[in-house]
């Protein structure tokens, strides 16, 4: 637990009412993890982790770490001044000229220029991608590593590319979190650096960027902090999950043979054998479980009304909150295709192109910065914690490094919608960013400011990490394929 701590708290350990102990207990302790068959399945190690929680005492120290702390304050309005006097008009210029995945060209020019004006060193071309980046603040120490991951990619729209997920204020957000802190360890001589990440193409596969990142070694923080657009404030509870679910992005390619339209049966249909393939998976849905999510587009499906597709492919993301019974679903899905191809008289190459599993969410870092978001005056609060998730949207680098994922309320619209990206624009997000920013700066601050603090985080972190072979063993248990019998 968080001690000596008197010239910030104050004396305060008495300062949190029962009640408040008993709601955030209450809502740790039910939603350990997303479905009612993983809290059954798993229930030993749920029962393992509501303990942890409970001998943590996380109500304690969001109560100490969001009390009275002068220099903390500081540190936060310098993220929200910085924020007013430029990031925010900074954010709705990238808004304004949106850029796909891997093409970020001029957004990450705008970021790199203002992190080179506060003292960051910048390489480009990161593990590969061009449209990555690291920039690095050395304090007086190298370590704590106080990690920002920003994003800046749109999305793919039939209009052309938008900011519907307000990837445009990423960036802004997590560079006044990460100047605020970075000046905070240079004023005040606090061992410690400030690495952001540039991440580009969150919204595309193959594969995550930042699992490629992750294996090139790229994260080599002792923390890491992010933002994200959210319809709510909102915060993760502990265990293991992905925000989206678990994910395979898989391609199905088809095969066929070409033929005038009026002698088709000269030819074999690529493209029938794809809508085929829609069709047993509309047929097998009613046999998943009802968390599981099959989503296809068909991105070929020939040339001319007037020959017969000798190819056709369907992009699909196959998708369950776990990655146990997400191999079912996968095999059910690969079957569906080879099926349609039998059906068809074509030929499917499936192309598992690309992933994302369960990462590590911890209350240490998911209630301080909720406890933040209302102390800097967040709407939309959420009372009750969300499902677990890690906050990089793969899976892999939460899975190794303890983070948190910052979610103030920023839009009134869906995500991935117009609407949503006007609010990128307007007081709904600008509001929302700016405390994000707070948020984050925050959080970052506490981490390097204080070693009990960090203690805490990593002593959760490594006990939710060291139950996760576990929890996957306790599900496989739990997903049994049925028996069936030869047909007679």
């Amino acid at each position: 637990m968080i001690h000596n701590r008197e010239d910030v708290i104050h004396n305060r350990e008495n300062a949190i009412p029962k009640s408040l102990v008993l709601i955030l207990s209450f809502s740790l302790a039910c939603l350990a993890q997303e479905t009612p068959t993983e809290r059954e399945a798993a229930r030993e190690v749920v029962r393992k982790l509501n303990t942890l929680e409970q001998s943590l005492d996380i109500p304690a120290a969001v109560a100490k770490l969001t009390g009275p702390d002068a220099e903390r304050d500081r540190v936060a309005g310098r993220a929200k001044e910085l924020m007013e006097t430029g990031l925010l008009a900074l954010a709705d210029d990238i808004t304004r000229h949106p850029e796909i995945g891997f093409e970020e060209r001029r957004s990450i020019g705008k970021l790199i220029e203002v992190l080179r004006q506060h003292g960051f060193e910048v390489k480009t071309d990161v593990a590969g991608f061009e449209t990555a980046f690291v920039a690095r603040f050395h304090g007086s120490s190298a370590r704590p590593v106080l990690g920002v991951i920003v994003e800046y990619d749109a999305l793919r729209g039939t209009k052309g590319a938008f900011h519907g997920d307000q990837h445009s204020a990423q960036g802004p957000v997590g560079i006044a979190a990460a100047v605020a802190v970075a000046e905070y360890l240079e004023r005040t001589k606090t061992p410690g650096s400030v690495v952001v990440y540039g991440t580009p193409a969150e919204e595309r596969m193959p594969p995550p960027v930042k699992t490629v990142m992750f294996q090139a070694k790229v994260f080599d923080a002792d923390v890491i902090v992010r933002s994200h657009s959210s319809i709510a404030s909102t915060r993760a509870a502990p265990g293991f999950g992905t925000c989206c679910m678990n994910i395979d992005g898989v391609k199905y390619i088809f095969s066929g043979a070409p033929a005038h339209q009026l002698m088709a049966w000269n030819g074999r249909n690529a493209l029938t054998a794809v809508i085929e393939l829609f069709n047993h998976i509309d047929a097998i849905r009613s046999n998943l479980r009802p968390e599981a999510r099959i989503q296809g587009v068909i991105t070929e499906g020939g040339s001319a009304p007037n020959v017969v597709p000798d190819r056709a492919v369907a992009d699909f993301y196959i998708r369950y909150p776990d990655a146990a019974y997400l191999k079912q679903v996968r095999e059910m899905v690969d079957n569906a295709a080879r099926a349609a191809a039998l059906a068809t008289g074509t030929k499917v190459k499936i192309d598992a192109y690309g992933e994302m599993r369960d990462g590590i969410s911890i209350a240490s870092l998911g209630e301080v910065s909720f406890g933040y978001l209302k102390k800097f005056g967040a709407t939309h609060l959420e009372t009750v914690s969300g499902s677990p998730q890690g906050y990089d949207e793969t899976g892999s680098v939460s899975s190794a490094v303890p983070g948190v994922g910052v979610s103030a309320f920023t839009s009134t619209g869906a995500y991935h919608t117009y609407e949503m990206e006007a609010d990128a624009l307007n007081e709904t997000g600008h509001r929302g960013f700016v405390i994000d920013a707070q948020t984050m700066a925050s959080i970052l601050y506490d981490f390097a400011a204080y070693a009990d603090y960090r203690t805490l985080v990593q002593r959760e972190f490594g006990a939710v990490r060291s139950l996760y072979g576990e929890y996957q063993e306790a599900l496989n248990q739990t997903y049994q394929t049925p028996a069936v019998p030869e047909a007679k």
